[in-house]
């Protein structure tokens, strides 16, 4: 059974210390900024080039980045998820494009640190500590994007004497992260045995790159196609020595890849939103700056601050609960698949409420809030298509929902009304309010079997996440209160602004379940009768929540404009 009202926590400390961690992004912060000032940003996205010696810098001696997913035992600094994500997030506030190029390596070796032979560890990782070398994930082929069971490639053994000795590799990839600079390939094919991972040099004869493609968005990382024209591999070099492995090795790190892209939405959209906050302090209108403008913050700046807020708290969540040991044999994907849908989602959204938020400004290519917009826009797609991570909470939660015989989703509110007895200010009744209303929509999607509908399944995820985020937000402003949060986590608000943004992220959440939940429901029902549902909604309770939410956004407005703030409510304004 799902427990969000708890923070997760590891028998032993894992990754870098937070003293670490800190140096780390302040050294990325200060050496980015001096080798990319926006000048020079805005110049490369312009003229669609990557910056391939920034990029080398940042994973060789200048700066090794690359050490942070290197273990310790082959040369790395061993870092935890924890770790990943907010160097992800920091790295996507500068520039995401870089940051892509920069993490795709990380990707690129993650079948060898899941998958390898410990003797193909030593000299593939270690190489990759002391040399600084660049990966790149070669996965997608251009009729196979999000279904990696569908692809073409294949790899025919090569047998000398009754022995394999190698493989023919043929086939193409596409839309490949560093695919025209790295130095090295992880590359999935499908030999006799199954899908199968194998690790390619560039230079090798029959291989080649194509140009890099014209990117609407991260033109600061290089994407390009990969032919592969009967390219001899040496046996060695198939990942793990044992066919057919390649898939649940895909499968086994998703919950962790997909929670960085989901750090990469969330920096690129807080240095959107950022950016709209501080040119709203110095913009007048009307004789006053628009960051007093409720009109203004109450729509362009409040509601995605909250969003992306809430995107964290199931990052962090998530994070925890993979350093805690969780997390083995994908059993987090789920998770995963959640946090990068709500992080880049919201990411996106705040990208494109900035460029409202600057005006006519926000459209130039000179205001940084245009490119943030583009390039934040490839996080929905890339490890997975928002689509594909709806279907992934819909099959997977679908799946407990039967099991329990319903409870999963009940069991969870009485946890949240449980949280709100100890803290009565964190949302948690409302958080309670939306997952009672999702236990409700899906069993009536149960018994009338309204998930033979792709449109109901696909929907069913979107409310799933918001539901299970209500509740981790409201578990991370109570953590936060009881001065709780961990010490490598995000520390950018204080207890009392968290609360408020919990309270009104849960108001949003139990608001949309339940009313989404009707309109699904009513509109692929073929029953007359559905009075049992409808009570299980309590649609009466949910319009109460509402009560108190504008007083509460603004105070989120007070906070994010460091403003002071009114005192706070005596009781859950969702209760």
């Amino acid at each position: 059974m799902l427990t969000m009202t708890a923070v997760p926590r590891a028998g032993a400390p894992t990754g870098l210390d937070a003293e670490t961690l800190k140096m780390t992004m302040d050294a990325i912060s200060e050496f980015v900024g001096n080798a990319l000032p926006q000048d020079r940003q805005l110049q490369l996205d312009h003229d669609d080039i990557c910056p391939e010696d920034l990029v080398r810098a940042m994973n060789g001696d200048e700066l090794g980045v690359h050490l942070l997913f290197i273990p310790e035992e082959y040369g790395g600094m061993g870092g935890d998820t924890v770790d990943v994500y907010r160097i992800c997030e920091q790295m996507a506030g500068l520039d995401l494009g870089l940051a892509t190029s920069v993490f795709a390596t990380s990707l690129g070796s993650d079948p060898i640190v899941v998958g390898a032979t410990a003797e193909q560890k030593r000299t593939w990782l270690s190489e990759i500590a002391e040399r600084g070398i660049l990966y790149a994930y070669g996965a997608t082929e251009p009729e196979a994007g999000s279904d990696l069971g569908a692809l073409k490639t294949t790899a025919t053994p090569v047998v000398e004497d009754g022995q394999v000795t190698g493989y023919r590799v043929a086939g193409r990839k596409q839309w490949i992260s560093n695919g025209g600079i790295a130095d090295k390939y992880s590359i999935l094919a499908k030999a006799p045995g199954g899908p199968s991972w194998f690790v390619l040099d560039r230079g090798t004869e029959g291989f080649t790159q194509n140009r890099p493609e014209d990117k609407h968005g991260i033109r600061l990382s290089n994407t390009a196609a990969l032919f592969l024209d009967d390219v001899f591999v040496p046996v060695g070099n198939l990942i793990g020595g044992v066919e057919g492995q390649g898939l649940w090795q895909a499968q086994l790190v998703f919950g962790f890849t997909r929670l960085t892209v989901a750090a990469l939405g969330l920096g690129g959209g807080w240095s959107a939103l950022d950016r709209a906050i501080e040119y709203s302090t110095t913009r007048i209108q009307a004789g006053a700056p628009l960051s007093q403008k409720q009109g203004y913050t109450h729509k362009l700046i409040v509601p995605h601050a909250v969003r992306l807020e809430a995107a964290r708290s199931y990052i962090e969540y998530t994070a925890a609960r993979i350093d805690a040991g969780e997390g083995e044999n994908g059993a987090l994907n789920t998770e995963g698949a959640i946090a990068k849908y709500l992080a880049t989602e919201a990411g996106n959204l705040a990208a494109d409420a900035a460029i409202q938020a600057h005006g006519g400004y926000g459209y130039t290519r000179d205001y940084l809030v245009e490119k943030i917009k583009r390039d934040v826009r490839i996080t929905t797609i890339y490890e997975g298509t928002s689509e594909i991570m709806e279907m992934t909470i819909a099959r997977d939660r679908w799946q407990q929902h039967l099991k329990s015989a319903g409870h999963y989703y009940t069991e969870i509110a009485s946890e949240l009304r449980a949280l709100h007895a100890r803290h009565a200010d964190v949302g948690a009744e409302a958080a309670a309010l939306a997952c009672g209303a999702l236990a409700s929509v899906l069993e009536a999607c149960r018994a009338g079997r309204l998930t033979r509908s792709q449109h109901v399944l696909l929907r069913l995820g979107e409310l799933i996440a918001h539901a299970e985020c209500a509740g981790t937000f409201a578990a991370r402003a109570a953590a936060a209160t009881d001065g709780a949060l961990p010490v490598k986590a995000d520390h950018r608000f204080d207890a009392a602004a968290l609360a408020a943004m919990s309270r009104v992220f849960a108001r949003e959440a139990a608001h949309k379940v339940a009313n989404e939940g009707v309109r699904l429901v009513l509109g692929a029902s073929q029953d007359t009768d559905l009075t049992p549902f409808e009570a299980g909604l309590r649609l009466d309770a949910v319009r109460a929540a509402q009560a108190g939410l504008l007083a509460d956004m603004d105070r989120v407005a007070d906070a994010l404009y460091g403003r002071p703030a009114p005192s706070p409510p005596t009781q859950d304004r969702s209760s």
